[in-house]
């Protein structure tokens, strides 16, 4: 029989309390005590009217309306505005399944999202469960419409007449496979350097010369790289690097480019690299010890058994278990038991197994989950930013070691609509805003600068991941026909438009973006990036990978992809407009 929308959200529901329990045993715990599940059985019990009946733990109503109630007391330490609306939405997500209401592909895919995000919050692994269920719908959704030929035929291409020597833009440049097929809804763009550290993914995150193949190395990557091939290989370069960009930034895509960069696979074989290795005149090292840490991935509640056996307890336990297996976590163990700051073992941790590569992402998620009292395997709030000092110092004493560090972009009275604002999804509530803020004051007495795309690389990066590259020279001549005759046109007609397009600079960028026009992009970098959900790379490629699979099924012939070429009439386009607002 097959699976129904009211089946997949029952069974997101229960990996739902699967993953959320146990933390919220853990908060309420650390605050009300040991006896906090009978008073908690006591005011659910009155504030349900339902007085002496037994409370079931196992409903995804009681554990939501526990953090609900609890909010003031327990949980706005650690979870932040973004969280609790997103526990007043699954709540109804909840009643409604228990009156067997309706749930729309678009109903369940969000209820799935939101259970998703929570989950990722609390760094429950059930969240990687729930990312694969979501693949999936998009899977069944996409082939429900790709039987729908009717809607190929039924709707005519948005477009103009160009004049008879210009070439529209589908007879210049293909779009990836992936992306013509509409596959593209399966991978969803989502850079997880914690699914290839577990060799897990897709070909293009996963696999390094497929990544690099798809990679534009900006000003700021290839500094980053360059900067790593010398401290591993002990011609200099800076000890720690700070990847502080907002939401949606890149900074875990400039991870894996360091991750598989240092793999031990030849340059020669990452499309892209010859070119830097010659600028650097050093090879890449060999042999570089690895560890990987996504604090939305590794629950600070639990401890953590590895497949030799080793029982791991924090931080500092999973870094020197990665580096160097059972010996390498044998260098820190008491610390690691005591959930105590490691201190100088870490410098000694790092010459033994030199030369080392530490990337750490979701820092602030991870912290922010831990308590001022111990009791947790992980150690307290203050431990970990004793470590942070600790770590950073020693990745600076030590030989040919790099530490790497993701840390959301720091909060300001003055937001920039084109660099969007902080968001509570990636620091959560009070006690996240105190670790970002301590992680902040640490790692930045040592941090080297790193400087994310820019507007224009962001043009090449999102091109490059969505066509194929143009190889024939007729094709370049074709494009820049193109890129001419609008900018004749701006300047021809200064009446009907905006004086930037008139400038001489403004030929350039539509070349830069071709064959989708700047003014899209720039609507999407600039005012769609405001929205607190779109992550500004990954929601642009989505949007665009909808848009292009739309616009490619329907023979489009303009001469480029315009905002009125948009064709918000296709259902994937509509729901990648509209997933990211407020209901």
């Amino acid at each position: 029989m097959a699976k129904t929308n009211r089946d997949r959200v029952g069974e997101g529901l229960e990996l739902l309390i699967q993953g959320l329990l146990p933390f919220v045993e853990r908060e309420m715990a650390a605050v009300q005590g040991k006896s906090w599940k009978d008073d908690a059985e006591t005011w659910l019990s009155s504030s349900g009217g339902s007085s002496g009946k037994k409370i079931n733990w196992n409903d995804p109503q009681t554990v939501l309306t526990a953090i609900w109630d609890q909010w003031q007391l327990v949980f706005r330490k650690t979870l932040g505005h973004a969280e609790r609306s997103l526990v007043s939405e699954l709540r109804d997500v909840r009643n409604k399944w228990a009156h067997m209401e309706h749930f729309s592909s678009d109903d369940t895919y969000r209820a799935l999202d939101s259970i998703g995000r929570l989950l990722s919050a609390v760094s429950a692994s059930e969240a990687g469960e729930i990312e694969k269920q979501k693949t999936e719908l998009l899977r069944l959704r996409f082939e429900e419409q790709r039987r729908s030929e009717a809607r190929k035929a039924a709707v005519a291409p948005v477009e103009g007449q160009p004049a008879g020597n210009l070439r529209p833009w589908r007879d210049v440049v293909t779009p990836h496979p992936d992306v013509a097929s509409g596959r593209y809804q399966q991978a969803e763009f989502a850079a997880d350097l914690w699914q290839v550290y577990l060799r897990e993914g897709s070909d293009e995150y996963r696999d390094p010369t497929e990544f690099f193949r798809r990679t534009f190395l900006t000003d700021g990557l290839k500094q980053l790289l360059t900067n790593a091939i010398r401290r591993l290989g002990n011609e200099g370069g800076d000890p720690v690097v700070e990847l502080q960009t907002n939401f949606g930034g890149g900074k875990t895509h400039c991870m894996l480019a360091l991750y598989h960069l240092l793999s031990g696979v030849s340059p020669h074989d990452l499309p892209g690299m010859e070119d830097l290795l010659k600028n650097v005149g050093i090879p890449v090292p060999k042999e570089v010890h690895r560890a990987v840490f996504v604090g939305t991935k590794i629950s600070p509640g639990k401890p953590h058994r590895k497949p030799d056996g080793t029982v791991v307890h924090t931080l500092w336990g999973e870094i020197a278990w990665q580096l160097g297996g059972k010996d390498g976590y044998d260098l820190i163990r008491d610390a690691d038991v005591t959930a105590t700051n490691p201190g100088d073992e870490l410098r000694e941790l790092f010459n033994y197994f030199s030369p080392c590569l530490v990337l750490i992402d979701e820092w602030v998620a991870y912290a922010r989950q831990l308590h001022d009292e111990p009791g947790l395997p992980a150690g307290t709030f203050d431990t970990q930013f004793t470590f942070a000092q600790a770590l950073t110092e020693a990745a600076k004493a030590a030989k040919n070691t790099l530490l790497v560090v993701s840390i959301p972009a720091s909060e300001s009275p003055i937001h920039n609509a084109s660099l969007g604002k902080i968001s509570d999804i990636e620091v959560g509530g009070e006690r996240g805003h105190k670790a970002l803020a301590r992680l902040k004051n640490v790692i930045g007495r040592v941090e080297a600068s790193w400087r994310p795309a820019s507007s224009d690389e962001g043009f090449e990066i999102v091109r490059r991941r969505l066509f194929q590259p143009i190889t024939d020279q007729s094709l370049f001549v074709a494009r820049d026909m193109v890129a001419r005759s609008f900018s004749e046109m701006y300047r021809s007609q200064q009446q009907e438009f905006p004086s930037e397009s008139r400038e001489a600079d403004y030929e350039r960028r539509i070349k830069a973006a071709y064959p989708v026009h700047p003014e899209l992009f720039d609507r999407l970098y600039n005012d769609w990036s405001t929205l607190e959900k779109f992550q500004r790379t990954r929601g642009v490629l989505r949007l665009m990978a909808s848009v292009i699979n739309s616009l490619w099924e329907r023979q489009d012939n303009s001469l480029l992809i315009m905002p009125a070429n948009v064709p918000i009439d296709d259902p994937r386009v509509q729901f990648e407009l509209t997933r990211y607002m407020e209901d």
